[in-house]
């Protein structure tokens, strides 16, 4: 092959080989760490499309470890010590899991790589309702402890809000009535049907009949007011209560510095895609990217945060 041969051939290479393959990271797995359809999987499969698609990381492929909340296929990533090629999507319902699942295995057993997307809960009521807002629930709630609110699993994310709206509000956590069901579609039914003061769930979940004016939100678990919805946050109105159902990724123990850092490399350049950013507003999930150290330091405090919230609730001793 004759100089200009080579020349014109180790441009092509450099045309179509992908940056993040440079950096050593080939042949990614990530697992997500439930059945296929859930949320896990959605945003698995997300990341394998944007990162493919891309060019940032090339083959991508998504397997699926489901059961007991994502703690048996956090068991599995914690034995693949130093595997630098694997990723496991995760959030905050694992969080929980760990703590009421008594699970051998936490999240200090892994490496944190970045916080992906969340989405904010709302408290709703029934249109006919008297609680026009969270402080009508609250006066309410602390007369009558009993007071009825449906949400998902126990311990789960719904459950955990309503602990820290209980605490807020100067009602003990231990007492509240949490009615826990499988699906959202049951909560919608038992709060429609005036079966329970009230419901949790995130926005989306409600969203259609909040709109249609047969369910009241009293209350966003955002930090602030959100674009296109037109709901009250619970800290604007006097409770200092914030929470994300969010979603984020994790990588094996004990992987070198150099894999670490091409995994990190290879989430902020899926982030600032314009691929990543039309995903996001396609499947109407918020965008609460953080990677890195602050990610790290971010899931030790999450972990406390919720440990003390289920120890209060009772599920966690």
């Amino acid at each position: 092959m004759n100089a200009k041969k080579t020349v014109l051939v180790l441009s092509a290479l450099l045309l179509t080989t992908p940056t993040t393959l440079a950096q050593g990271l080939t042949n990614l797995r990530i697992m997500a760490p439930a059945a296929p359809g859930g949320g896990w999987d959605q945003t698995s499969r997300a990341m394998q499309t944007v990162m493919q698609d891309e060019n940032i990381v090339k083959p991508v492929t998504v397997f699926n470890v489901p059961g007991a909340g994502g703690t048996i296929g956090l068991a599995q990533l914690s034995n693949a010590k130093g595997d630098g090629g694997q990723m496991m999507t995760m959030g905050l319902v694992m969080v929980g899991a760990i703590l009421t699942n008594s699970s051998k295995v936490d999240l200090s057993r892994v490496t944190p790589l970045a916080r992906l997307t969340g989405e904010y809960e709302v408290l709703v009521v029934p249109a006919s309702s008297p609680y026009k807002n969270m402080k009508d629930f609250a006066a309410a709630w602390k007369t009558n402890t009993g007071l009825a609110v449906a949400g998902g699993s126990a311990g789960g994310t719904d459950h955990i809000l309503l602990g820290l709206l209980a605490k807020s509000a100067g009602v003990d956590s231990k007492k509240m009535n949490y009615v826990p069901f499988s699906g959202g579609g049951e909560a919608l039914a038992a709060v429609l049907g005036n079966q329970v003061a009230g419901a949790i769930a995130g926005y989306g979940e409600f969203e259609a009949q909040i709109k249609a004016g047969r369910l009241r939100a009293i209350g966003i678990s955002a930090p602030k007011r959100q674009t296109g919805i037109d709901v009250p946050t619970f800290r604007e109105q006097g409770f200092n209560v914030e929470l994300a159902n969010w979603r984020g990724v994790v990588a094996a123990p004990g992987v070198s510095a150099t894999d670490k850092a091409s995994m990190i490399a290879a989430l902020d350049k899926m982030h600032a895609s314009k691929a990543w950013q039309d995903t996001l507003k396609a499947r109407k999930w918020t965008d609460l990217y953080m990677s890195g150290s602050k990610y790290s330091l971010f899931l030790k405090v999450e972990a406390a945060r919720i440990k003390g919230v289920l120890t209060d609730i009772g599920l966690v001793k």
